[in-house]
């Protein structure tokens, strides 16, 4: 498989406490090369905003780095070969807590050590169902404890 790299992942590379890990760029993605600035980015934005994070604190990268027309969910395939650079972004940017947005990261995303990890729904399922809303909301307080200690 012959791989394109849209968007790689953006944001503090100085081993930030935090690393998110969604599914794929979308559009808005595609236009800018960096991830999550469509409307589940400011979703997120606003999430860590309301526990005290700052984006630039934080990494924020995808398990697949290509978008797909249609922002079609990736295959077993095009996961299976994009892990390998997820993997060593994860090596490079040594987070201390790699959240896991969505199915496809929660799924994909093989759990490592000296990482923490916490599962929470995509920004884009937490914007429109109110259960994945309170899932996600409680994901972020979750996630303020594990700073916190």
């Amino acid at each position: 498989m012959n791989l394109k790299i849209d968007c790689l992942g953006h944001g503090n590379r100085d081993h930030p406490e935090l690393m998110f890990i969604g599914e794929r760029p979308g559009a808005k993605e595609l236009e800018t090369g960096h991830p999550f600035v469509g409307r589940a980015g400011k979703f997120l934005d606003k999430q860590l905003e309301k526990i005290g994070i700052k984006r630039e604190d934080c990494y924020i990268t995808n398990v697949v780095k290509s978008y797909a027309e249609g922002n079609k969910p990736p295959t077993d395939e095009e996961i299976r070969a994009y892990l390998p650079i997820l993997e060593k972004e994860i090596d490079e940017i040594k987070p201390e807590i790699i959240v896991l947005l969505g199915k496809t990261a929660s799924r994909n995303v093989p759990a490592r050590a000296p990482y923490t990890y916490l599962e929470l729904p995509h920004p884009s399922a937490a914007m429109r169902f109110t259960k994945q809303r309170i899932k996600f909301e409680q994901g972020m307080e979750r996630l303020k404890q594990l700073l916190k200690d």
